[in-house]
C-alpha cells in the first residue's frame, strides 16, 4: 500500500479549558476521542483488508453490570467499543449482540451505535459467541428446540439461528466455542454436522462467504473435515509460556493451514503484565529493543509480545489475542491498551513508502 502509515494508535483522550482575555465569562471546550482525516481511515480499513496477521479479541465491557437494570452507559473509554486500539481486526461479543431495539433483552444502543461507527469508519469486525460445549436448547422460527430429541433437523436449525442472528443484526460473522462435553462429547461427530450446515451458509464456502465462521477451542482439537470450511481456528494458549509450547500446539493441527491459526492468551488471569513470562525459540527472554519506555529494552517478555512474535516454522500465523482483553485498558504503564497496541505493532510494522 503505498502513502499509507499504519501504526498501532495510542488511544487519546482528555478535555482542555480555554478562558476569554476579554471577559470575566469562560468558555470550556472539551476535546472528545481523537480523531482523524478521512484518509487515515482509509487507509485504515485498506489495512484490515490486506493479507496480515489479526489480532483477535474477546470483549466484554461493553456489556450492562449483572444485575443492574437497564442498559450500560459507560464511563470509560475502556468500556466502548470507539475506544479500542484502532489497527484491532476482530471484536467476539463476548456479553452478547448489541441491539437498538428497545423491546429486546440485549438492548445496549451506545453500544449499538459505537459498533456501527467501527464497522464502518474503522473497518473492525464483530462477530457473535456462539457455543458447542454444553448448549443444546434455543429457539428458532418460533419453536423451541433441543438438540438432544431433534437430532440432525436440529442441528440444522441451530446453524440456521446462528445465521440468522448475523444477518438480523448486520455483524460480521461468529465464533463457535468448542470445548466439547455431554451431548458435544461425542469425539466431534455432531460439531462436524453442524459445521457443514454452518460452511454452507458463512465462511469461504458459504452463501454469505463475506460473514466470519470461527472455531476456537481449548484442547479438544475440531474435526479435520472442517478445515475447508473456516476463516480461522482460535487455540486458547493460556498460560503458554515460550515459543516451542506455541510449534508443539500447533504440530498437533498440522492440517490448519498456518494463516488459519491464531493463538491466543487470557487476561483474565494475566493482565497485569501482558501474559506469562516468555522464552522464544532461541532461548530470548527479553523485550523487542523498539521499545524504550515505559517498558524498558532487555526488560522480561510476556506471553502477548510473545505471541505477537511468534509464528510457526510451517508458515506465517493467522493472529495472535486474548481472552477479557479489555482488562489491558488499565496497564500498569498508564497507556491504554499497551500490551495489545505492542503486540500489533510488532507482529505487523508500521509501513511509511
Amino acid at each position: 500500500m503505498n502513502n499509507i502509515l499504519i501504526y498501532v494508535l495510542v488511544l487519546l483522550f482528555g478535555a482542555c479549558t480555554l478562558s476569554s482575555c476579554d471577559t470575566d465569562v469562560e468558555a470550556e471546550v472539551v476535546q472528545g476521542l481523537k480523531t482523524y482525516n478521512e484518509q487515515y481511515y482509509k487507509n485504515l480499513r485498506d489495512y484490515k483488508k490486506s493479507d496480515h496477521s489479526v489480532f483477535f479479541g474477546y470483549y466484554a465491557a461493553y456489556a450492562p453490570i449483572e444485575g443492574v437494570e437497564g442498559y450500560k452507559d459507560p464511563a470509560s473509554w475502556g468500556e466502548r467499543f470507539i475506544g479500542l486500539p484502532d489497527s484491532l481486526d476482530i471484536v467476539n461479543l463476548w456479553m452478547d449482540i448489541p441491539s437498538n431495539d428497545s423491546t429486546e433483552t440485549n438492548y445496549m444502543p451506545i453500544a449499538y451505535s459505537d459498533m456501527r461507527y467501527c464497522q464502518k469508519v474503522k473497518g473492525t469486525r464483530f462477530v457473535s459467541h456462539t457455543d458447542a460445549s454444553w448448549h443444546t436448547t434455543f429457539t428458532y422460527n418460533g419453536k423451541d428446540w433441543d438438540l438432544n430429541v431433534d437430532g440432525e433437523e436440529g442441528l440444522k436449525a441451530y446453524a440456521e439461528s446462528i445465521v440468522a442472528d448475523i444477518l438480523k443484526y448486520d455483524i460480521d460473522g461468529t465464533d463457535i466455542d468448542y470445548e466439547p462435553r455431554g451431548y458435544w462429547g461425542d469425539g466431534g461427530a455432531r460439531f462436524a454436522t453442524l459445521c457443514n450446515y454452518l460452511g454452507e451458509l458463512i465462511g469461504p464456502k458459504g452463501k454469505y462467504s463475506d460473514k466470519l465462521f470461527i472455531i476456537d477451542y481449548y484442547s479438544s482439537k475440531p474435526p479435520e473435515s472442517t478445515g475447508e470450511l473456516v476463516n480461522y481456528y482460535v487455540q486458547q494458549c493460556y498460560g503458554f509460556n515460550s515459543a516451542s509450547r506455541l510449534q508443539n500446539a500447533y504440530n498437533s493441527v498440522q492440517w490448519i493451514e498456518p494463516s488459519k491459526y491464531i493463538c491466543c492468551e487470557t487476561f483474565g488471569d494475566y493482565y497485569e503484565n501482558g501474559g506469562v513470562a516468555f522464552t522464544e525459540v532461541d532461548g530470548n527472554t527479553t523485550t523487542s529493543d523498539i521499545w524504550s519506555e515505559p517498558v524498558g529494552q532487555g526488560t522480561r517478555m510476556y506471553s502477548m509480545e510473545g505471541m505477537a512474535r511468534w509464528n510457526p516454522t510451517q508458515g506465517r500465523k493467522g493472529g495472535f489475542g486474548a481472552f477479557y482483553f479489555d482488562r489491558d485498558y488499565y496497564s500498569k504503564t498508564g497507556i491504554p491498551y499497551y500490551n495489545v497496541r505492542r503486540g500489533i505493532q510488532l507482529c505487523n510494522p508500521s509501513i511509511d513508502k
